[in-house]
């Protein structure tokens, strides 16, 4: 165990058994995919008709909304080149389904359809719909485990959206909050602040929201306050992620990929030369 931790021997067993749970893992889903189905097949067709309606109006505002980012960030790049700063390229996003949930009651982790097949590498931030959800932890060829921010074993650096204050939000291993350790009591920090990913450390890209200020306890006799925060991700609810990378976190893991099978290859031409050269001594 202590080899495998520091020099990671097992990646490689580990990554074969994944591909042979795989199919346990698909055939697993297929009851609830099959009870989904039947019961999207036998929906009323009125409640089918309304839940469209209700779709479409809200595409409508969310294209609405999406005009408005885009004209922001417009001035946000024609600001940066004016100051002569960098300006940072869109992130890359893929669609994931999770397929398992870990029943550890002191772990929170899940795993998804994807692997090194897709270049998912290791750290990559996982998010949804509204917030940042964990990061990858293992990468098999056609599935990955990521551990999720309320693990009690994950920390991210967050940022208060009002102030910039800086901060580590880190797991308790609750589903449903984080805390925030070493905050001072006389901070600037009210109850419903928005948290978002500072990107300090280079794991988590900047500026995805992580959760909100749920609650602070101050105690006269203590230097620093207790605060909670709930998490802006539904952690537990839906089927699908999003796997974050920029372009050369991309570049990086295509080409760690690429290393490791060229690797492979090497070792499995070599090992017949290996076993004639000891036989010949």
């Amino acid at each position: 165990m202590t080899l495998d931790h520091r020099q990671h021997h097992l990646e490689s067993i580990r990554g074969g058994l994944s591909v042979v749970v795989y199919p346990l893992q698909q055939l697993v889903n297929i009851p609830v995919n099959l009870g989904l189905w039947v019961s999207g097949s036998f929906a009323d067709r009125a409640e089918l008709l309304e839940e469209n309606t209700n779709l479409r109006m809200q595409q409508t505002l969310l294209k609405t909304q999406l005009q408005k980012f885009s004209a922001i960030e417009a001035e946000n790049l024609r600001l940066r080149e004016l100051l002569k700063s960098s300006k940072r390229i869109s992130d890359q996003v893929l669609i994931a389904e999770i397929l398992a949930v870990d029943l550890d009651p002191f772990t929170r982790q899940i795993v998804i359809n994807k692997g090194s097949n897709f270049n998912v590498y290791n750290g990559q931030p996982v998010l949804d719909a509204d917030g940042v959800m964990g990061q990858i932890i293992h990468v098999g060829p056609f599935s990955s485990m990521a551990m999720l921010i309320t693990d009690p074993n994950h920390a991210i650096p967050v940022e208060l959206n009002r102030s910039a204050y800086r901060a580590i939000a880190i797991g308790t291993g609750g589903q449903g909050y984080l805390e925030l350790p070493n905050i001072p009591n006389n901070t600037d920090i009210h109850i419903d602040d928005l948290l978002v990913s500072s990107g300090l450390g280079g794991r988590f890209p900047p500026g995805y929201p992580v959760g909100r200020i749920a609650s602070i306890e101050t105690d006269a006799s203590q230097s620093y306050a207790k605060v909670t925060v709930t998490p802006s991700a539904n952690l537990d609810r839906g089927r699908e992620v999003l796997l974050v990378w920029s372009e050369d976190k991309k570049m990086e893991a295509e080409q760690n990929n690429a290393r490791s099978a060229t690797d492979d290859d090497s070792m499995t031409t070599n090992e017949p030369e290996q076993v004639e050269e000891g036989a010949v001594q």
